[in-house]
């Protein structure tokens, strides 16, 4: 049950983990297309302004100060559009740099994870090391216990043979 419980959770997490990438992707994304459109229509905007530059409605084919006003109206509308896509832009790359952040604050936390992990198999080994030392240590020095074993069970099956062949000849 607590393994069951376990899985869950982890897979909650890392379903959150990848919903979040998601998001911020689709913000990203989301962002580009936004300046896109407003670059596409300031494009637009400067177009009009084109065409109000070669309108002339004076006397001989001049400008009137109306043409002008116009021309002017589009020229500061471009510049109103100019400006906010300078505002989406500094959005975009201030999220771009919140992310490379981000990357970079993961890939230095794994590193320190690595490092833990290194360090703490070194630990272990160590310990193995010690551990065998140790053992070598209690075992008695030069003398085996298994033959002198292997000769005690030899010496006691002969003497139970003479026993036995002993009996059977009295």
């Amino acid at each position: 049950m607590k393994k069951l419980i376990f899985l869950s959770l982890l897979l909650f997490i890392c379903a959150n983990l990848f919903a979040q990438e998601d998001n911020d992707s689709l913000s990203y994304q989301s962002q580009r297309k936004k300046i896109n459109t407003m670059l596409a229509r300031r494009a637009d905007k400067f177009g009009l302004y084109d065409e109000s530059l070669k309108t002339r409605s004076g006397i001989f084919g001049l400008q009137t100060k109306e043409d002008i006003r116009r021309s002017n109206d589009i020229l500061e509308d471009i510049v109103k559009t100019d400006d906010t896509i300078y505002s989406q832009v500094k959005i975009l790359l201030d999220f771009t740099a919140s992310q490379q952040e981000q990357t970079s604050n993961r890939s230095r936390e794994m590193e320190e994870a690595g490092k833990n992990y290194r360090a703490a198999i070194h630990n272990l080994r160590d310990q193995v090391d010690r551990l065998k030392v140790t053992a070598k240590k209690q075992q008695p020095d030069g003398v085996n216990a298994t033959p002198l074993f292997v000769i005690i069970v030899i010496l006691s099956l002969i003497s139970i043979l003479m026993l036995v062949t002993g009996r059977k000849q009295a």
